[in-house]
């Protein structure tokens, strides 16, 4: 008998690759062969972002598939790519495992796949291979859709998922965040509302597939998220994967790391830096990019800030005059950050966050206190986790415009800065989740369960 074979499927989008990437290295070093597959287009990504930095073992494969949109059409439109990959991804799926099992000594014996992508879930029960079920957000997240029959019992949100009571709090158990209807997922995506129904339609086909898996695996803790696995019987913690400190050379990022920052952050003063980073979709308006720059100014705290080319709305960053001549040796700015080792260095004060999931975890398991910015889908329901369960951190207010001002972000600054307790709590969260993921922790006995299991 062969060693077990996985094929690893995350959805499209740089934080769903980043955490099963991980989880794909961490099997790897247990002797389990991993086919990854990305899209074409992201595969190409990864591979000019990380060369030939993948596996040293040999156990890790990076494969791909079309995701059935032109080179230039834009993949950050999810509705647009979801309804794409629907069309297009069974079938390429079964080409690629029929290719692997026909090419390869050891057949593929399970299946890996990220449940926003259930479809590839569907070709491996078709194809008679076993599936596991993965969920990279919050377990919470998977929560609000198996509670989606009651949510409309209720009356709070219609049979397409729109909410009927725009101003009542949903709360789904005691101790969880309350989110706000015109803050579910799905209606956080696109503006349009035919996208916003169909992304409902999908979240909650997936949900119903996922249940049929045999395995369903989070990267969270019972320690994060007690109330929100009890909601989910199914589901099971293996993470926070990034407070394992075994992620190595390659992360699967889709932008090139600029190490120098490192350096930078050496020069600074232990617990003096703001770190401002806000995933890979966040996009500002001219405005809103000029108040947050003149805020972290007025600051006077040194701060590394992370500004991808494509964050603001126009071809060019329209910094503040004179901006650059001010600030000076204040900032370092880098279009993409080594984030886990940013966030464990002894400089970092606090996190200016977009308060993705991977962000998160990369925040609590390093102990940072976090200022929250949330720009879509599930990053308000984070945001509320960090600041009223966890109590790690502040959420940022706009204006009457829409805008957080400059005078709001100095404020938040000293305020979180200021006030030890944030500081405290976030270390005592690091611990708890540092404990989880170690040896005879509660996720690390369910990853080597796991693990026996793909052997077995």
């Amino acid at each position: 008998m062969g060693k077990p074979h996985i094929v690893v499927i995350p959805y499209p989008a740089q934080g769903h690759v980043i955490p099963l990437m991980e989880l794909s290295q961490n099997l790897a070093k247990q002797g389990i062969k991993i086919s990854f597959v990305n899209t074409v287009f992201n595969h190409k990504r990864v591979l000019d972002a990380f060369g030939e930095k993948v596996d040293k073992n040999g156990l890790l494969h990076l494969l791909s598939v079309p995701d059935g949109l032109e080179d230039g059409e834009d993949r950050n439109q999810l509705g647009k790519l979801t309804e794409s990959l629907c069309q297009v991804m069974p079938t390429q799926l079964k080409e690629l495992i029929h290719k692997v099992n026909g090419s390869d000594d050891d057949k593929i014996s399970c299946v890996l796949a990220d449940i926003c992508i259930g479809m590839a879930i569907d070709v491996a029960m078709e194809l008679g291979i076993p599936t596991v079920g993965f969920w990279p957000a919050a377990v919470l997240q998977l929560a609000v859709l198996l509670k989606v029959p009651k949510l409309i019992d209720d009356g709070l949100i219609d049979e397409n998922g729109t909410p009927l009571m725009k101003h009542k709090m949903i709360q789904l158990s005691p101790m969880t965040p309350f989110i706000n209807p015109m803050n579910l997922v799905w209606l956080n995506i696109d503006d349009s509302p035919s996208t916003q129904k169909f992304m409902f339609d999908f979240q909650l086909r997936n949900y119903k597939v996922a249940e049929t898996t045999d395995w369903v695996l989070c990267n969270s803790s019972l320690e994060l998220e007690l109330q929100g696995f009890n909601l989910v019987p199914k589901a099971l913690p293996i993470g926070p994967f990034l407070a394992t400190n075994r992620l190595g050379n390659f992360s699967g990022n889709f932008w090139p790391e600029d190490p120098t920052c490192l350096q930078w952050l050496d020069q600074q003063s232990p617990g003096s830096v703001i770190y401002v980073a806000f995933g890979s979709f966040t996009v500002f308006d001219q405005i809103q990019f000029q108040e947050l720059a003149l805020g972290l100014e007025i600051t006077e705290r040194p701060f590394l800030w992370v500004v991808r080319e494509d964050i603001t709305k126009g071809k060019h960053h329209n910094y503040p005059k004179w901006f650059n001549e001010r600030v000076g040796n204040q900032c370092r700015i880098v279009s993409w950050a080594p984030q886990a080792a940013v966030l464990g260095h002894s400089s970092i004060a606090c996190f200016i966050s977009h308060c993705g999931w991977n962000s998160t975890m990369e925040g609590v398991s390093n102990g940072v206190p976090f200022l929250c910015w949330p720009y879509f889908a599930d990053q308000f329901l984070n945001e509320s986790y960090i600041s009223d369960i966890w109590k790690i951190g502040l959420k940022l207010q706009k204006d009457e415009g829409g805008i957080i001002r400059k005078e709001e972000i100095k404020s938040k600054v000293e305020q979180l800065v200021g006030d030890e307790n944030f500081k405290t709590r976030a270390i005592e969260l690091k611990q708890m989740v540092t404990k989880s993921v170690g040896d005879g922790g509660s996720s690390d006995k369910v990853f080597k369960n796991f693990v026996q299991w793909l052997k077995s």
